[in-house]
């Protein structure tokens, strides 16, 4: 028995140093991380956060006097009717645009994946992102105003076979406005998503789609249960991208309309300007809070969707 004592007690002493040694080392690894995320976090802080925060301070508070007013400026951007008018647009927008883009992107990315010049047609469909936003807008200008390309090549068409007259749409001044912002919308950012979803796809091992077609399985097949279940994280990526940078196209209706489009193209961006412009900074401070709370709601839930995919 009291060998035995003796044979567990040393044998604990034996354990003590280990521990010691792991804790150590652990906490190395701990002050080596901290090192690392500091900076960035007090970047975050200083340019995000604290302005942020002081924002959500001016939204209970008049713009000239800093007098606190509780929720009345909540209660007076909810039934302001621009407002009401730039957020139905906005979400509208974003419903339409997201979707179409995601699915576009992966349609040119499938025959992509396949092709020896991938490379080179990637930096064509990338072209349009290294285009500055005046030029693309002043081609949309030409292509869609009353006497722009398009009306003229419809009314050349038309001549020649005789089955309508004269075409004059005014596209960027009815509700065809829409369609036109979607269209440049996907036409700017299709390359991205293009090169996101080939990423994906060329990322998944060869052996898998290879063992597939062994066990007799075809193309459909392949991309169904093989190359589809493995883009999910090229999916998450695109859609939080997509979705953040559907809140980015005030600068081609801007430029194309001004400060005041046509209602169907009147968004969030818009009013911002228009507040700012006119000094309203309690309102504005107001509607942008309510705006940061629905993007973070937004992305916490897609965030929800994908754990549970995975």
């Amino acid at each position: 028995m009291v060998g035995t004592k003796r044979k567990t007690v040393g044998l604990h002493k034996l354990k003590m140093p280990n521990l010691t040694m792991k804790g150590k080392k652990g906490r190395r690894r701990l002050r080596a991380f901290l090192f690392f995320l500091l900076p960035s976090l007090a970047g975050v802080t200083l340019f995000v956060l604290l302005p942020f925060l002081d924002v959500v301070n001016r939204s209970f508070r008049t713009a000239v006097t800093g007098e606190f007013m509780g929720v009345k400026n909540y209660s007076v951007i909810f039934h302001n009717q621009a407002f009401l008018l730039a957020v139905k647009n906005t979400a509208r927008f974003t419903v339409v645009c997201i979707p179409l883009l995601v699915l576009v992107g992966l349609l040119v990315a499938f025959p992509l994946s396949v092709m020896k010049e991938a490379g080179l047609i990637k930096s064509v469909y990338l072209f349009p992102l290294a285009m500055p936003t005046a030029t693309i807008v002043l081609v949309w200008k030409m292509v869609f105003y009353r006497q722009g390309f398009l009306n003229l090549f419809l009314t050349r068409l038309g001549e020649l076979t005789g089955l309508w007259g004269t075409v004059t749409i005014d596209y960027l001044g009815t509700g065809a406005s829409f369609w036109v912002l979607v269209g440049s919308y996907l036409w700017k950012n299709t390359g991205y998503t293009v090169v996101l979803w080939l990423a994906g796809i060329l990322a998944i091992p060869s052996e898998f789609i290879e063992a597939a077609k062994v066990d007799g399985a075809g193309r459909w097949k392949c991309i169904r249960y093989i190359i589809l279940p493995n883009l999910k994280g090229s999916f998450y990526t695109i859609v939080i991208l997509s979705f953040l940078n559907s809140f980015k196209i005030y600068r081609e209706a801007y430029l194309v309309a001004g400060s005041y489009p046509q209602e169907d193209i009147y968004l969030l961006q818009h009013l911002f300007n228009n507040w700012f412009v006119n000094m309203e900074f309690d309102k504005m401070a107001a509607a942008a809070v309510c705006v940061g709370v629905v993007l973070f709601g937004a992305i916490m839930l897609l965030q929800r969707f994908w754990d549970r995919a995975e």
